[in-house]
Parts: C-alpha cells; structure tokens; sequence
C-alpha cells in the first residue's frame, strides 16, 4: 500500500498523539470487560475463529475474544498500547502499525472489527479496503462508529472527544453507510452502543459529574438510533 507525504505526515502526527498524550500515562493492564464479554458472545465468536481488530488499543476487546476461544490479531498505531496488548494476549497476532496497510494475508479472518477508531483515521476508505482485503469472502465486519446527529452534539452540549485535537471525522448515519457501501460493504444490522450502562462510566469523571452521566446513560436506552452517540454496524462484503 502506498502513501503519499502527506499520509506519512498525518500518520505521524496522529501516532505522536497517541503515545505522548492519549497514552501518556498508561500503566496498568487492562481487566476484563463485562460489556465486552457480552459483544463477543452476540457475535457468536467460536474457537475456529480468526478475529482481526484494528486499532486494538491496549486489547481489551481482543481479551474477550480470546475468552471465547478465538485466535485474536491487531494492530494500532501506538506502541504503548500494543505494548500492553502483547502482554495480556501474548499468542496473538498484534502489530504496530496503521489501519490503512494492514500486515496480514488476504481472505485470512472470519471476523473484522474496528470499534470506536474509523473516524480518527487518516483514511478510513482505505483502511476499510483493506479491512475487506484480509477478510474471507463470507466474514463478518462490526464497525462501532460516532453518530454526528447525537441529540447532545446538536444541542451544541457536546463537542467531541478529546481525540478531536488531532483527528475526527464525525459523520451521520447515513454518510457513513454511503462511506461503508464505496468501500464494498454491505451494513446488515445496527444497534445502539449502550456501554455507557455500567457504573465504572458513570463514575469515571468527578463525583458532581454523576448525575449527569447517569441521566444521559439512561437517555440512551430510550433515545432512537438516529440520536444515539455510538452506533454498531454489522456488515458483510457486497456482491459484485
């Protein structure tokens, strides 16, 4: 996969961030995730199962998969992160590297995810082809993705992440079908990211903070799709 200057510049940037300052600080291993335990018995994930996530971070996710049996891969562009990430799954399949020249052979994985990191690629259509590339022709594809018309965003309540100082591409619903569909995906299902609904979210910031996020934790589960903040697409290679 080739790039140009500019790419190599903008992967560099992004990659800085990543490691001197969303990074900064990390430590600890990551424990064990309920929600992600969950995510990976709704895929039905099975001990003959090779699952790629791209932009793994610290493997989190890849820990449940592993869980279940699966023979878990990634790669994320810090070198903290995937630092760590060896060291929980040290059997696994984990680069460092970008989204967009994936190490891997063609048609190689049953399942592909990539949660919560599209809209903070450099070129998320490329790496979304590439995704397809190391994909066999009937594997799965979840994608976890921030909705632009989130209800608190158009209110003017919320702005972004943190990662915005670098990198986000927010985007609709149906911009990012239309970007999933250019790219040779088909979107199946989707369904609300309700993560949120667990007590260690609404007590991550300070104690006058909780009310707040409670409140906006429970909104999700009313609010329809098209309001939520994260939504996730199941998809599947387009026939030609």
């Amino acid at each position: 996969m080739k790039y140009s200057k500019q790419d190599f510049a903008a992967q560099s940037d992004v990659r800085k961030f990543y490691d001197s300052i969303y990074y900064k600080d990390v430590s600890a291993t990551p424990g064990r995730s309920r929600h992600f335990s969950r995510l990976a018995s709704k895929l039905d994930i099975q001990p003959r199962h090779h699952v790629l996530d791209v932009a793994c971070g610290k493997g989190e996710w890849l820990l449940a998969v592993k869980d279940r049996g699966g023979k878990p891969a990634g790669i994320d562009i810090s070198e903290k992160a995937i630092a760590i990430c060896k060291s929980i799954i040290p059997d696994g399949e984990i680069y460092t590297g970008s989204a967009e020249a994936l190490p891997f052979d063609d048609k190689k994985f049953h399942i592909v995810t990539c949660l919560g990191a599209l809209e903070h690629f450099v070129d998320p259509q490329k790496a979304l082809r590439e995704m397809i590339r190391t994909a066999g022709d009937d594997a799965v594809f979840l994608l976890l993705v921030p909705n632009k018309d989130f209800l608190t965003r158009r209110l003017g309540l919320f702005s972004g992440t943190d990662q915005n100082s670098v990198r986000e591409d927010v985007r609709t619903l149906a911009e990012w079908r239309e970007l999933f569909e250019t790219a040779g995906l088909e979107v199946t299902k989707r369904w609300k990211d309700l993560h949120v609904l667990d007590w260690s979210w609404v007590n991550a910031k300070r104690w006058y903070h909780i009310p707040l996020r409670a409140a906006q934790a429970l909104a999700l589960v009313v609010w329809p799709l098209s309001w939520q903040y994260q939504v996730y697409h199941m998809c599947k290679k387009r026939r030609i």
